[in-house]
């Protein structure tokens, strides 16, 4: 019985979440302990959040050195910043699945992968490296999900789905299915507003918004 340290890059609200599924992973048999909050900003080092500590990066490496990380930041693009700031500093990532997670086995989930309660995962799917699924999410067949996506709660994705880096889907959303021979494509960066009913491929680092979803109007 080896006790698996993690240490959790950032300090806000999403952070706390990962922290009590951390909790609910750990068990007699495989035991888990947060070892830490990880914080770029000095000034919230010392603090105590939720019963962990917060430190910056070089103390928390130097302190919990067989810890492995993984992100509490929503963000994509600030996702991938820090958690290349933690592979430089020698951290590996762990991959954590809530337990209360129903999921097939002909699934493959990347290194930082964070998979919280509630989730639906069906078949042949693919969720890569510092993927971010959130509450109460369902994922259909042959879907796709590129490096540091992030799904909010409750978000809905049918079968034949490609999303590709970066994305952003926000809480509530639905993404109508795609076809073996035609997947639904979500492009790098685009970002998938609270509500909004995606029902035609997404071009990268485009905001869409509604029901059926448009580009956001700038302006």
């Amino acid at each position: 019985m080896t006790l698996t340290q993690i240490a959790i890059y950032g300090g806000g609200g999403f952070a706390r979440e990962v922290a009590w599924l951390v909790e609910d992973i750990s068990s007699d048999v495989n035991p888990f302990q947060v070892a830490c909050f990880i914080d770029d900003n000095e000034a919230n080092h010392g603090q105590i959040l939720n019963g962990i500590p917060v430190m910056g990066l070089e103390e928390a490496r130097a302190r919990f050195p067989s810890a492995q990380v993984v992100s509490g930041i929503g963000s994509p693009q600030t996702r991938e910043k820090t958690m290349a700031k933690a592979k430089a500093a020698g951290f590996a990532s762990a991959t954590l699945v809530h337990p209360r997670v129903e999921r097939s086995r002909w699934i493959t989930f990347g290194p930082g992968a964070v998979v919280c309660a509630g989730n639906i995962l069906t078949v042949n799917i693919t969720v890569g490296a510092h993927v971010q699924i959130n509450l109460d999410c369902t994922i259909g067949h042959d879907v796709v999900m590129g490096d540091y996506t992030t799904l909010a709660p409750g978000v809905h994705v049918s079968g034949w789905v490609h999303f590709g880096k970066r994305v952003y889907v926000g809480t509530g959303a639905v993404i109508l299915q795609g076809t073996r021979d035609a997947p639904l494509t979500i492009g790098d960066d685009a970002v998938i507003g609270a509500g909004a009913v995606v029902t035609r491929p997404v071009p990268s680092g485009v905001t869409v918004v509604g029901v059926p979803a448009k580009p956001l109007q700038k302006g």
